[in-house]
């Protein structure tokens, strides 16, 4: 095993872990832009693909899949032994996992002489992002901000929304009635046209929503990697939707938006940004509603 050296200017080879869905990774892209020049190397472990969209926008040297099965093993009480090559190799290791028994840490002590930081990994009464910058504290690092870039996507002209009709979660979902009836306004009373997206979640409602639509008004993106959606998202004028990881994904590229915001807490999970306007109430809110203020948000642009 490699020894670890704490006192050196800079942090040495960090490994930080992050568990849960789109969002949950997408909010810890800043912690990953606060470390990424302060060390050595930087791997990011996360699930699938999720980990990817971290070495995607240039904020990880190295990525793995938390999902994989050697990392499974980490999970089980003297499991994870594959993997000695890659943490032995690491001076810190912050993991967000939940580990109320101490397995995955006592497993990478095990395995390694890196310092094992436990961050949070619920919000409990602050924002999430501001919680899950508290370990950089550890590093001596200060918390930092970061907007992701991706290689640009087809550029397009005019004025697009980019709009995600879904979530991971019925109960955080804006009605198919109340999402056709935006739609249809916006092909009455704009010029504006529309990139529609969405992942498994949405399969099936993307296709109901675009019947009667102008096919030169609308462009659909159904299953599209994070990286490659992100790189769209930047060449897009707004982005609208509920509470979701991509909404996530289009406030990290730096999108003004709409969102009509659901069950969830707004003070731990909603938008920091200046340029997003959320609407309360997924019953209450009207397609009128939302239209108008999309259309405020785009002049203010």
């Amino acid at each position: 095993m490699k020894m670890a050296s704490w006192s050196v200017s800079r942090v040495g080879k960090i490994m930080v872990v992050r568990g849960g869905g789109v969002g949950d990774v997408l909010l810890t892209m800043p912690v990953l832009h606060a470390i990424k020049n302060a060390c050595d190397g930087l791997t990011f472990v996360a699930p699938g693909p999720l980990a990817r969209l971290a070495k995607e926008a240039g904020l990880a040297d190295t990525w793995q899949a938390l999902d994989g099965r050697e990392w499974m093993e980490l999970f089980t009480l003297g499991g994870g032994n594959t993997l000695e090559p890659i943490l032995s190799e690491m001076d810190f290791v912050i993991s967000y996992l939940s580990d109320p028994n101490g397995v995955f840490a006592a497993n990478c002590r095990g395995l390694s002489e890196a310092r094992i930081i436990q961050g949070p990994y619920r919000p409990e009464g602050a924002h999430m992002s501001d919680r899950l910058m508290e370990p950089l504290e550890a590093l001596g690092l200060e918390s930092s901000e970061a907007r992701l870039r991706f290689p640009a996507g087809e550029l397009l002209d005019g004025v697009w929304v980019a709009a995600h009709p879904g979530s991971g979660s019925e109960r955080k979902n804006w009605s198919e009635d109340h999402w056709r009836e935006l739609l249809e306004s916006m092909m009455a009373e704009t010029d504006w046209k529309i990139l529609l997206v969405g992942g498994e979640a949405e399969l099936g409602r993307i296709e109901r929503l675009t019947e009667g639509v102008p096919a030169d008004r609308v462009r659909c993106e159904e299953l599209k990697p994070l990286w490659e959606l992100g790189g769209l998202f930047q060449n897009c004028s707004i982005f609208v939707g509920v509470d979701s990881g991509i909404r996530h994904l289009a406030e990290a590229v730096g999108l003004p938006g709409v969102v009509i915001w659901g069950p969830s807490n707004v003070n731990e999970w909603g938008p920091r940004r200046d340029d997003w306007r959320v609407l309360t109430g997924l019953v209450e809110t009207r397609a009128s509603r939302v239209l108008a203020v999309l259309r405020e948000v785009v002049s203010e642009s």
